[in-house]
C-alpha cells in the first residue's frame, strides 16, 4: 500500500536546493507517493538558514506601492531608508539588536527594490511623503530616523516637512542637496560625474545590461575597505537594480538634485530642524562635508567620522549600530 504525503517547506532566499530562490523566501509543497510507513520529513533541514527575523510587506500610499521590512516588537519606530546602490536589505544588520527596543521600519524607495516603478516622484520632498504616509498607514506618528546616501536627503526631507514628528534624526554620508556654498562645489567635483551622467540621453542604453559594472563603479570609488562588501551582497544588489525600470527610476533621484531638491531644501533650512542630529561621516566619504552642512539646519548636531569610506553599514557596521544605538538611546 502507498502513502500520499504533502509537506510545506519555507525555502529561504538565495539558496540553491529545492528550487533557486530570489530574493525572498518561497513556500514550496513537496508531495508524492511512498510505501506502508512513509515518514514525511523536511529534506535538508539541518542546512538551512533560520527563519528571517523580519516580514518583508506592502503598502499602497500617496499614489505608490511600498515595499518595506518590519522587524522588532519595540514601542519607538525606528525609520532606515537606504540609498543608491542598495535596498532596505542594508539594514538587516541592525534588526536584531534594534528589534528589542523598537519596531524597525525599512523600505524600499518608490521605484527601487520591490516598490513600484513610478513616472514620477522622484524629488526627495515626494519620496519623503511616501514614507511618511507609510508610517501614518500602521497607526505611527512619532518615530525616530535614519537615511543613508539618498535616503539621508529624503531623510532630511522628512524631517523638515514633519518636525515635530521626528524625536530624533541621523543622517549618513551623503550631501543635502542646495544647502551651503559648499554644495555647488560638491555637485561640481568630478569624482561625482555620475551626478551628471544620468542627463545624458543614452545614459540608460549605455547601463542596460552592465548594471552590476555601473554599481562596482561606485562601490568601489566610494569605498574604503572593500573587503567589507561582500560578493553575496553585490549580487544582490546587481539582481535588485537590473530589473526592469529600476536603473531609469535611481537616475530621476539624481536628476532631482538640481534644480527641484536645491530648491526645496533652501525653502526648508529657513527654519532649523527642532530635533537632535546626529551626522556619520567617512573620511574617504563625506569626510567632514555634511557636518558642514549639518550647522545650517540645525543648532543641536553631534557629528562624528570613521576611517572608512561611504559604506558605513558594509565597512563600519560594528560602530555604526554602536553610534546609533548611543545616540537613540540617550
Amino acid at each position: 500500500m502507498k502513502i500520499r504525503f504533502t509537506n510545506f517547506y519555507t525555502e529561504p532566499p538565495g539558496v540553491e536546493h529545492f528550487a533557486k530562490t530570489g530574493n525572498e523566501p518561497v513556500v514550496l509543497q513537496i508531495s508524492g507517493n511512498g510505501p506502508t510507513g512513509t515518514e514525511s520529513v523536511a529534506a535538508g533541514a539541518e542546512s538551512v538558514a533560520a527563519k528571517a527575523n523580519y516580514d518583508s510587506l506592502f503598502a499602497n500610499v500617496n499614489g505608490a506601492r511600498i515595499h518595506y521590512l518590519k522587524s522588532g516588537s519595540g514601542k519607538t519606530p525606528l525609520v532606515l531608508i537606504h540609498g543608491f546602490g542598495d535596498d532596505a536589505r542594508m539594514w538587516l544588520p541592525l534588526f536584531a539588536e534594534f528589534g528589542k527596543d523598537y519596531t524597525i521600519l525599512a523600505p524600499d524607495l518608490r521605484g527601487l527594490g520591490q516598490s513600484s516603478r513610478e513616472k514620477t516622484g522622484y524629488d526627495k520632498k515626494t519620496a519623503a511623503a511616501d514614507i511618511h504616509e507609510l508610517v501614518k498607514s500602521l497607526g505611527y506618528k512619532d518615530i525616530y530616523l535614519v537615511g543613508h546616501d539618498i535616503g539621508m536627503m529624503v531623510a532630511y526631507a522628512y524631517a523638515a516637512q514633519f518636525p515635530t514628528e521626528v524625536k530624533k534624526l541621523a543622517l549618513l554620508d551623503a550631501p543635502i542637496p542646495g544647502i551651503g556654498d559648499i554644495w555647488e562645489k560638491i555637485y561640481a567635483t568630478p569624482a561625482l560625474w555620475h551626478f551628471h551622467f544620468v542627463n545624458s540621453p543614452i545614459a540608460l542604453e549605455l547601463v542596460n545590461g552592465r548594471e552590476r559594472v555601473f554599481l562596482e563603479h561606485v562601490w568601489q570609488s566610494f569605498g574604503g575597505d572593500l573587503a567589507k562588501f561582500r560578493e553575496e551582497e553585490k549580487q544582490m544588489y546587481a539582481q535588485s537594480y537590473g530589473q526592469p525600470g529600476v536603473m531609469r527610476d535611481a537616475f530621476e533621484y539624481f536628476k532631482a538634485f538640481e534644480p527641484t531638491d536645491a530648491e526645496d531644501n533652501r525653502n526648508f533650512a529657513k527654519t532649523k530642524l527642532p530635533m537632535p542630529l546626529l551626522v556619520i561621516e567617512g573620511e574617504k566619504g563625506m569626510n567632514g562635508a555634511l557636518a558642514i552642512q549639518a550647522a545650517l539646519i540645525s543648532d543641536h548636531v553631534k557629528a562624528i567620522k570613521f576611517p572608512s569610506g561611504h559604506w558605513l553599514m558594509e565597512e563600519k557596521p560594528a560602530e555604526t549600530s554602536a553610534a546609533l544605538k548611543d545616540f537613540f538611546g540617550n
